[in-house]
C-alpha cells in the first residue's frame, strides 16, 4: 500500500502519475479525433506514450481534424480492426507495451482480443470494469462497478466484482474500501433479486470473506452516499452514507448512473478494467477526449502500482 493519503480527485492522481516513469499504451484502432487528442495530451503532459494500431491514413486524417502532430507517435498500420485489436493486445501480453486501450472498435470485438487464450490478457479472475467519479462535495473519488462489462452478474460474480473494486480502492490509498451493494430499496424483498444478492454479500462480509474491505447492502443510492439520508432511514453501519464503491445490480444501472453523472452533472470520470494481466482501458466511443485522457492516467497509475500486493480475500 502507498503511504500517501487516499487519492481524492484526478488532479492528485495526475500529479502522482507525472512524477513516475512513463508507460506505453497500445491503442487499438486510434482513428478518431478524441483518441488522438487524448493520446497527444498524455504525451505532452508526461503521462504516457501512445502506440496507435489501425489504419494509418484514417488515423492521420483524425489527427489532422484534431490539429494534432503525430510525427513523434508510433503508428502500426493495420487496416483490419480485429487484427489491429489483436496486435495491440499482443504487444501488451509480450511486454512491449504496458496498457491496452480500446479505440474506434466495438467493445465486444476489443474484449475478444483481450480474452484470447494465446497472446491475450486473461487470468483466472473475473474481469470487471470500474468507473471512477470525481465528486467534489464528497471529497473522494467514487467507484462504480460494473457498468461496462458484466451484463447481469449473479451474487457469486458480484462477489468477485466487489473484490476487484476493493483492490482498486486499495491502490488508490483507501485502507479498507467500503462497498455499498445497490438496489432500488434498502430492505430485502424476495421479489427483488438485487436486494437478496446484497444481503448475501453483506453476510459474506460479516464472516470475513472480503479481506481489506467492507461490503454492506442493500442500499438505495441516496443512503449509500448521504449520511443524512441514511440517518433518516435509520441505517447504521460502517458503509451507510460513506460508500467508496457502488456495486450496481446490472450493467444498465451502472451505465445510466455514470452517464447521468457526465451529461447531467458534468462530472469528470475515468474507467479501467480490473482482473486482467495488465491494465485495460475500455472507453465508450462517445466519451470525451478528457475522459479518455483521465482513463489513460488511471490505467498508468494502476500499472505503476502493480507490484503492490493486495490481498482480496478467499475465493468462494
Amino acid at each position: 500500500m502507498p503511504d500517501e493519503s487516499p487519492i481524492q480527485n484526478f488532479d492528485q492522481l495526475l500529479a502522482v502519475v507525472k512524477s513516475q516513469p512513463r508507460k506505453r499504451i497500445a491503442i487499438a484502432c486510434g482513428d478518431m479525433k478524441s483518441i488522438v487528442e487524448a493520446a497527444a495530451r498524455a504525451e505532452a503532459e508526461n503521462v504516457a506514450d501512445a502506440i496507435l494500431f489501425g489504419d494509418r491514413a484514417a488515423t492521420e486524417k483524425a489527427a489532422q481534424q484534431a490539429g494534432v502532430d503525430l510525427s513523434d507517435t508510433e503508428l502500426i498500420d493495420i487496416a483490419d480492426r480485429d487484427a489491429a485489436a489483436s496486435e495491440a493486445v499482443r504487444w501488451v501480453a509480450r511486454g512491449d507495451a504496458d496498457i491496452a486501450m480500446k479505440g474506434r472498435i466495438h467493445s465486444d470485438d476489443f474484449l475478444r482480443a483481450v480474452l484470447q487464450r494465446n497472446d491475450g490478457l486473461r487470468t483466472k479472475k473475473l474481469l470487471s470494469h470500474c468507473f471512477m467519479l470525481e465528486v467534489p462535495h464528497l471529497d473522494r473519488i467514487l467507484l462504480v462497478t460494473d457498468g461496462a462489462m458484466n451484463i447481469a452478474p449473479n451474487f457469486e460474480q458480484k462477489a468477485q466484482i466487489a473484490r476487484n473494486a476493493i483492490s482498486l480502492g486499495r491502490l488508490l490509498g483507501i485502507e479498507q474500501p467500503k462497498v455499498a451493494v445497490l438496489a432500488a430499496v434498502e430492505l430485502v424483498n424476495p421479489k427483488m433479486t438485487a436486494t437478496q444478492d446484497a444481503a448475501i454479500l453483506a453476510l459474506m462480509s460479516s464472516r470475513g470473506q472480503f479481506e481489506h474491505g467492507v461490503v454492506e447492502g442493500p442500499f438505495a443510492l441516496d443512503n449509500a452516499v448521504s449520511p443524512e439520508a441514511a440517518a433518516v432511514k435509520g441505517i447504521d453501519n460502517p458503509v451507510a452514507g460513506r460508500a467508496d464503491v457502488l456495486l450496481v445490480p446490472d450493467v444498465e444501472a451502472g451505465n445510466i448512473l455514470t452517464k447521468s453523472f457526465v451529461y447531467l452533472a458534468r462530472g469528470r470520470i475515468a474507467g479501467v478494467v480490473i482482473g486482467a494481466a495488465a491494465p485495460v482501458v475500455l472507453t465508450s466511443r462517445a466519451d470525451t477526449a478528457e475522459s479518455k485522457f483521465l482513463s489513460m492516467a488511471t490505467a498508468v497509475y494502476t500499472a505503476q502500482m502493480k507490484d503492490i500486493s493486495v490481498k482480496i480475500g478467499p475465493r468462494l
